[in-house]
């Protein structure tokens, strides 16, 4: 019986921890999104920063002011990444 109860205070306080865990896994994990998805747009429209032909060039320089702080840091994030096939398969567990 009373392995039971600490079992069963031990759920609920892994319950409510995780429950409550606004500001370290959470907040990780949305800024990691939000990351990828900025890359993801970025790369979408100037992808002839990193050598690849792009069509809409002439067209994405309309937003270029909009968003010109975050190329030079979305140019080194993708400078540095070894694999970025083998990031985006690690998210969904896949091996590259």
């Amino acid at each position: 019986m009373n392995d039971k109860l600490k079992e069963f205070l031990e759920n609920l306080k892994l319950f409510f921890q995780g429950a409550s865990d606004f500001n370290r896994k959470s907040k990780a994990i949305l800024e990691k999104e939000a990351h990828d998805q900025m890359d993801n747009f970025i790369l979408l429209c100037f992808a002839d920063m990193l050598g690849l032909p792009l069509p809409t060039s002439y067209y994405a320089l309309e937003i270029l002011p909009y968003i010109a702080d975050d190329l030079e840091y979305w140019q080194r994030r993708m400078l540095d990444r070894k694999s970025i096939w083998g990031e985006k398969w690690g998210d969904w567990d896949l091996d590259a």
